[in-house]
């Protein structure tokens, strides 16, 4: 069976998503998260459906949502969600930094 794990780093991202959409807009927070949910189970049906992000990080993935990325790398019985970060960051430097 397939399934979705959120890392720790992934998890940090949510909270700071979650505070930017209480201080701006509960309603958009909430149609953001429904999306996010509806992406992580699209990824689990079709996990080669993400970006391949292979010349940052071996067997990283992406997949675009709302101006984020939802980066993840592919198991053997799922994906890990590993980081959700704006789009208009820079994703090489941002994986360096965060080794």
């Amino acid at each position: 069976m397939s399934r979705y794990v959120i890392n720790i780093f992934a998890s940090r991202d949510f909270n700071k998503i979650a505070d930017y959409f209480a201080e701006n807009s509960l309603e958009a927070g909430d149609r953001f998260f429904r999306a996010l949910n509806a992406r992580w189970q699209q990824l689990v049906t079709f996990p080669n459906s993400g970006k391949g992000y292979g010349t940052i990080r071996l067997n990283l993935r992406g997949l675009s949502l709302a101006g984020y990325v939802i980066f993840y790398r592919i198991s053997d019985d799922g994906i890990e969600i590993l980081r959700v970060v704006s789009g208009r960051r820079d994703f090489p430097a941002f994986f360096e930094e965060s080794n």
